[in-house]
């Protein structure tokens, strides 16, 4: 029998992966002033168990007002890298998954509260709260309170805070870096004219608004080790008229590759609310088709991909090299395990957990 193409080796720049299975970035709001805390240990680690090929680290801030909420994880000093690396060193105790991170900066979206509290941005001066920043001084929902447009000596430093970042990743041992550029948060908030009305270098043409992206790009490319990919996750269509598309997402991606990005991970939506999205199993597949095929890069595809014939799909239809997968990852922390039985691939099962298997524990 064949090997299904989702449990095929993938190369990804310089990294080989065993399978084409990504656990994606999902936000724990459980971090103490950016410090990782056991919850990551635990979460993560029982992750790093499930016979995904990669797995990627939440959203991961590159300055402190860069979190989406007080409860985000950082990566911005020693104290973070510290927390962090206590985290990474439990993990590799027990597995030898590789390990990416999704360096974020959440932008006019930043200073919320955590989600079981309502989630709502608190302002500065409130408990938790703080100024945040956007390409324009326009807020994501009309109470919040309006952000602050990056200055140019401030987008340079969010620049070099992502570098700075990935330095520190580099340090942890950190096999992948993934730069978040979708869902309304800072970088997305350039790309899409509905949030940047800049009239400077940065406004204007998606030649400009892509601009501080691509100076990411260029930043962390000049620090990471030539042995770590680097990843971009985009969102292709904020869904709403007017607003960023398909067509901008292949341009960009034509861009990133030539940049040095080895793949676009091609999610969408987030940047404005009240929208209407056709959410349905793999609705945004077809945007990763685009993507792959009008930019000539890998993609990743993502969202309400909950079946393994249907990841098989994906992926041996060419819609898209990997499949990442995020809440079905924590309804079932095993999902690869059992979607390899499923489709008859041959996938080792931690030793501890064979007898659980469900064609049956190996005789010894």
């Amino acid at each position: 029998m064949s090997t299904p193409k989702l449990f095929e080796p993938l190369t990804v720049g310089p990294l080989q992966l065993a399978n084409r299975i990504v656990i994606a970035p999902m936000c724990q709001y459980s971090a103490e002033d950016g410090r990782m805390t056991d919850w990551h240990l635990i979460h993560l680690g029982q992750l790093a168990l499930s016979g995904a090929a990669l797995l990627t680290i939440e959203a991961t801030a590159v300055l402190p007002e860069g979190r989406i909420s007080w409860g985000d994880v950082g990566l911005w000093d020693d104290t973070t890298e510290a927390a962090m690396d206590r985290v990474l060193t439990g993990i590799r105790r027990w597995s030898a998954m590789p390990i990416a991170i999704q360096l974020a900066h959440a932008g006019r979206k930043a200073s919320t509260d955590l989600p079981w509290h309502g989630g709502k941005q608190l302002a500065p001066g409130q408990t938790h709260g703080w100024q945040t920043v956007a390409p324009s001084a326009l807020p994501f929902n009309q109470d919040d309170h309006a952000p602050v447009a990056l200055t140019r000596a401030a987008m340079n430093d969010v620049r070099d805070a992502f570098a700075a970042a990935a330095r520190r990743a580099a340090r942890l041992g950190i096999d992948a870096i993934q730069i978040h550029a979708a869902h309304g948060y800072l970088l997305h908030e350039f790309l899409s004219p509905l949030s940047n009305q800049r009239t400077d270098r940065y406004g204007g043409s998606i030649e400009n608004r892509a601009r501080l992206t691509l100076d990411v790009v260029a930043a962390l490319r000049r620090v990471m080790p030539e042995s770590m990919p680097l990843v971009v996750r985009i969102s292709a269509t904020d869904w709403a008229d007017g607003g960023w598309t398909g067509d901008d997402s292949v341009r960009l991606a034509t861009w990133l590759k030539a940049a040095g990005v080895d793949l676009v991970d091609v999610s969408t939506g987030g940047l404005v609310g009240g929208v209407r999205i056709p959410v349905g199993p793999g609705y945004q597949v077809p945007f990763a088709r685009q993507v792959r095929e009008g930019a000539g890069i890998a993609t990743a595809s993502v969202g309400l991909i909950t079946d393994a014939a249907q990841a098989e799909a994906i992926v041996a239809n060419g819609d898209a090299d990997m499949v990442l997968l995020a809440r079905e990852m924590l309804r079932q922390p095993h999902w690869p395990l059992l979607a390899a039985h499923a489709l008859g691939a041959d996938q080792p099962w931690p030793v501890q957990y064979e007898r659980a298997h469900p064609g049956g524990a190996p005789r010894r």
